[in-house]
């Protein structure tokens, strides 16, 4: 009886840390600062934060503490500035950044450029860009010089 409410307790126990909690942070002024879900005071699932004056300034998940998942950030303005994927808090795959009419989209490889770099002025391709562990390794303004020194990329 006495290793039933042993493992009993245990369980309890176990449960009871693991409890996802929603909350929400404030500054000095009483400004919503950020809101999301916590686990074992640790960051977790959706978040949300904020500008002073209320906008949101970057959205996305955790997973155990860190940037996990699909992030967008904006300014002040609301205007969506970049978008991508972190895992473990370094971005990775396709990071997209919005510039009044320049649009540039990017590889990532554990938080550094890492594959191909397009850059598009008024949604028109003008140039690519490869690069190798943050470094940049080429670059081409012609579509057909690009395909020329790129034969195994599928279109």
């Amino acid at each position: 009886m006495k290793t039933i409410y042993l493992i009993t307790l245990f369980l309890f126990i176990t449960h009871a840390n693991v409890q996802k909690e929603y909350i929400r942070n404030y500054d000095n002024e009483g400004h919503l600062v950020s809101e999301g879900w916590t686990k074992n005071e640790k960051k977790t699932d959706f978040w949300t934060f904020y500008y002073p004056d209320g906008t949101i300034e970057k959205k996305g998940h955790y997973y155990k503490g860190k940037k996990n998942g699909y992030w967008y950030f904006y300014t002040e303005n609301n205007n969506l500035i970049k978008e991508g994927t972190y895992i473990a808090n370094e971005a990775n795959n396709w990071w997209t950044f919005y510039e009044d009419n320049k649009t540039v989209k990017i590889q990532f490889k554990n938080g550094l450029k890492d594959g191909y770099g397009l850059i598009y002025q008024n949604r028109q391709l003008k140039k690519a860009e490869r690069y190798e562990a943050g470094k940049k390794t080429g670059e081409w303004t012609s579509y057909i010089k690009f395909r020329r020194d790129n034969p195994h990329l599928k279109f």
